[in-house]
Parts: structure tokens; C-alpha cells; sequence
């Protein structure tokens, strides 16, 4: 099998997961125990997400879950976004948000330790369409205004 055949089998398989996790969010509910809470607006395209953490007194996320609307890359995203984070420390999950918003953006993370999150690699398409970037980016730009308690929403611009 050549090269250019696997790039494209990738991509279907990737294309696959964003598809899976649109239709059928995982974690996309309200956590009413939640003690980190934030809203997430893209204005460009009219995505809206509100981000739910559990985190312990050991500062780790034991649950995470969303509410939101928006399009598909916006909606898997989160649900990948919640699934990856749990049981993470804090730092690791922030360390999460910078190392997936730097590939995402294709720019190097600074200062921080890049973080090897192999089931990410489906988001990996939408640097292909720069228009879509934004999308993909919303969940984790909310995410560390959950984690850092930012009064104020978070947004792609």
C-alpha cells in the first residue's frame, strides 16, 4: 500500500470520528455538581458551548460534560475535548489546551510540554481548512477559561 493511500484512508477514518462524535456527543450534559463552569461563543459562525469540569480537591477532572450547539467539527471537538481531559490533573488538562490549539493553529506551544494525545489526531483535517480552525478550537479556548474560572466567555477571536 503506498503512502498516498494511507493519507487517504486517514483522512476517511478521521473524517469518521469528527462524524461519530457530531451525531453522538459523548458527555453532552449539564454536570450539576460542576465546580469550573464557562461559556464559549465563536461569532463568526455562531458555535456556542458551555463547558462543565468536576475537579477534586486534588485538582483533578474527574467528569467533564457540555451543552452547545453549533456544527459538527464544534460539537466533536467538545465531546473529545471531555473525554481526553478526564481524570487528568489541572496542569495536564491546561497542558492539553496549549498543545492542541498550537497544532491546530500550526504554532509552537512555548514553555509548555507538548502532550502526545494520539485520539486528537482526527481534528487534524481541519488544518486544511483554515475557515473551520476556529471551530475546532472553541471547545479548548473554554476549557481554560473553565479551568483558570474566567468570568468572562470565552471566544475564537
Amino acid at each position: 500500500m503506498n503512502v498516498q493511500t494511507d493519507s487517504g484512508e486517514l483522512r476517511t477514518l478521521y473524517r469518521e470520528v469528527i462524524l461519530d462524535h457530531a451525531r453522538k456527543p459523548r458527555n453532552f450534559r449539564r454536570l450539576h455538581q460542576a465546580t469550573h463552569v464557562a461559556e464559549g461563543i465563536n461569532p463568526l459562525c455562531g458555535d456556542k458551548l458551555r463547558l462543565y469540569l468536576m475537579v477534586d480537591d486534588n485538582a483533578q477532572v474527574i467528569d467533564a460534560g457540555f451543552e452547545g450547539s453549533g456544527c459538527a467539527i464544534s460539537m466533536a471537538s467538545a465531546s473529545l475535548l471531555t473525554e481526553t481531559i478526564r481524570n487528568l490533573s489541572v496542569r495536564e488538562a491546561e497542558a492539553c489546551f496549549t498543545s492542541v490549539t498550537a497544532r491546530l493553529t500550526q504554532q509552537q506551544a512555548s514553555g509548555e510540554p507538548t502532550v502526545d494525545l494520539p485520539k486528537l489526531e482526527a481534528l487534524d483535517g481541519v488544518c486544511e481548512y483554515p475557515s473551520r480552525i476556529k471551530c475546532a478550537t472553541l471547545a479548548w479556548h473554554t476549557l481554560h477559561a473553565a479551568l483558570t474560572q474566567s468570568q468572562t466567555s470565552a471566544t475564537t477571536e
